[in-house]
This record gives C-alpha cells, sequence and structure tokens, in this order.
C-alpha cells in the first residue's frame, strides 16, 4: 500500500527500502518509456503559427514522428538522453516515494488527520514531489537537451554536456524550468497520489478475495491516475520543456522556428500568440501514452519490489526464529 498505513499488518520498511524501492521503480518504468518521452519532447519544442495554413513543423503525427525519427537517427534516438533520464528516475524515485512516506506518517502521529484519506495523499504526494523535483532538476535539463538534439549532435555526452553547459552558460542554466515545474508538480503528483488512492479503493476486492490481483490493480490505477493528472496539468510541463532549451537554439534550427523566452510569462504569451491555445497542448498524444505507463508501471514496480523486500524480511526472520531453538 503506498503511504503510511496503520492498519496494515506485515513487516515495516527502514526509510531506506523504501527509497531504494522508488529507485528501483524508477529505473525500470524509465527503460520502457523512454521513446514516448523523446516524441513528446519533439513535439513540445516544434514551434507552428496558429494563423498558418500548412504544416510548418517536421513532426506532424505520432507514427510519422516515429517513422521519420527512425530513419533519419536509428533506433537509437529513442533512448536519446537515456543516461541523465535513468538518473533522474533513480534518484526521483528515491526522493519522491521516501518522502510522500515520511509524510503520511507524520501526518498520522502529529495530526488528527487520517493519513489513508486520499486527500492527505494530494498534498503529500504533491509536496513530495516538489522536493524530488529540486533535488533532480539538474538532470531534467541534461534529459531534456539530450533528447532535444538531433544529428550531428551537439553534446557527446554527458560529461561533454555538464562542462559545456557549465562554462557557457553558468551553473544556473541546470534549474532552467524550474518555476514551472513547481507550479505544475504539486497539483500534478498530487493528483496522481490522490486518483490511485480513490481508483484504488473503488477497484478493491471483497474482503474475503485476499489481496490476488493486486499488482495489476496497482497498474491499472496508476494509468488512470497518470492520464487525468497529466491532462490537467500538461501546458505547464509544455512551459518548461521551451524554458530548458534556452541558450541551445543553435541545435533545433534543422526541426523548424526557435524561440527564446525570457521567462515564464514570456513563453506563455509567445505561445498564445503565435500557436494559440492548442500550442499549450502540442505532444499530448504521446505525452499520455506516456503517463499511462508511466505512472501505471512506477506504482506497479513499486508496490512490487515493497513486496519483495517484506518478503525478504520475512524469511530471514522466520528463518532466525526456526535457528533459534537448536542454537540452544
Amino acid at each position: 500500500m503506498v503511504g503510511y498505513d496503520p492498519g496494515a499488518q506485515g513487516v515495516a520498511l527502514s526509510s531506506e527500502e523504501v527509497a531504494l524501492s522508488g529507485s528501483a521503480a524508477g529505473m525500470v518504468t524509465r527503460a520502457i518509456i523512454s521513446p514516448f518521452d523523446v516524441l513528446k519532447i519533439r513535439f513540445q519544442l516544434q514551434i507552428e503559427h496558429v494563423s498558418s495554413q500548412r504544416r510548418e513543423g517536421k513532426y506532424w503525427g505520432l507514427f510519422q514522428a516515429t517513422r521519420r525519427i527512425y530513419t533519419e537517427e536509428g533506433l537509437p534516438a529513442f533512448w536519446k538522453g537515456h543516461v541523465p533520464a535513468q538518473l533522474l528516475s533513480i534518484c526521483y524515485g528515491a526522493v519522491q516515494f521516501a518522502t510522500f512516506e515520511f509524510l503520511t506518517e507524520m501526518v498520522h502521529k502529529s495530526t488528527p488527520y487520517d493519513s489513508r484519506k486520499a486527500g492527505v495523499h494530494f498534498v503529500c504526494g504533491g509536496l513530495a514531489a516538489c522536493s524530488a523535483t529540486v533535488v533532480c532538476q539538474p538532470l531534467d535539463t541534461l534529459r531534456t537537451r539530450f533528447a532535444a538534439q538531433g544529428e550531428p549532435k551537439v553534446y557527446s555526452n554527458l560529461r561533454h554536456a555538464v562542462s559545456s553547459m557549465w562554462r557557457t552558460e553558468g551553473a544556473l542554466t541546470f534549474f532552467r524550468g524550474l518555476s514551472p515545474t513547481l507550479v505544475a508538480v504539486f497539483p500534478y503528483a498530487g493528483l496522481q497520489f490522490f486518483f490511485y488512492k480513490v481508483f484504488k479503493e473503488l477497484l478493491a476486492p471483497p474482503p474475503k478475495a485476499g489481496e490476488s490481483g493486486g499488482n495489476l490493480r496497482s497498474l491499472v490505477c496508476g494509468s488512470g491516475a497518470g492520464m487525468i493528472s497529466k491532462t490537467m496539468t500538461y501546458p505547464f510541463d509544455l512551459f518548461k520543456k521551451r524554458l530548458q532549451v534556452g541558450g541551445f537554439e543553435a541545435a533545433r534550427v534543422h526541426f523548424g522556428q526557435v524561440r527564446s523566452y525570457r521567462g515564464l510569462t514570456d513563453c506563455m504569451v509567445q505561445i498564445a500568440k503565435e500557436e494559440g491555445i492548442p500550442g499549450f497542448f502540442k505532444g499530448l498524444s504521446p505525452s499520455l501514452v506516456k503517463a499511462a505507463l508511466s505512472t501505471g508501471f512506477t506504482f506497479f514496480w513499486y508496490e512490487f519490489f515493497l513486496d519483495v523486500m517484506r518478503n525478504m524480511k520475512t524469511r530471514r526472520r522466520t528463518n532466525g526464529l526456526a535457528k533459534d531453538p537448536a542454537e540452544r
């Protein structure tokens, strides 16, 4: 069960074990959903005037974009930026889930609120995601830069990217897009945990049925929660991506038009003026597929790894008790 549950039976896990489960869940999920992330970023960074009667961008559909990227850049292109993305997922999963479990436990012990309520999960999930975002933002910026570049590459590897960005743009460039990220991540993550909790309760089996199908239920509930929360907060993800590639315009020229933004407000105004309201939802289709898979698999693998660790601790404890009489 995600979140501190005072009524839960079984072996308690330490904060380190919870963090490890979150990291493992993020790592496995990232490897699965990386192609959808690359597609989403390519669409988000594409400039198209709302008044134009012809296609101005390089990509105009999910299957067309997939074919074009594969033809021009090869299969590995769908895992561009995978190293910083994996580091991001491992770091983000550890901080987010460890913080979430800590906050829900603190709510139970320090406040009159029930830590199992969906509303508590919304607040704790949002705060946990904000903590993880601040810690992991540099890795997110690196991931976006790698996914955004075509051929020839601007950055040959992670070390080259870090040194080049530090030298030419300064340390603050690693935190580009942080303001729209924080604005969006609280409701996005909060809604993920909120709807996950709601769906888990709606799809809970009868008391006598036990916990059969629990992991599959986590996948289904997480997928639904991910799609709803992503749709409701999507524009801020697009703003973040546009701001993160600021100063990176030279690598984007062959993809079409490029723009520079002075900040979040200027980014919103320029997009609304040139691309209209639909511009705020560019890349939504691959993003929804990614959100369904990402959130679903994250909760699935998180619950899976928690169960594995509980079973290991239970077996160790049982074996220890079994040995005691013989040792006396």
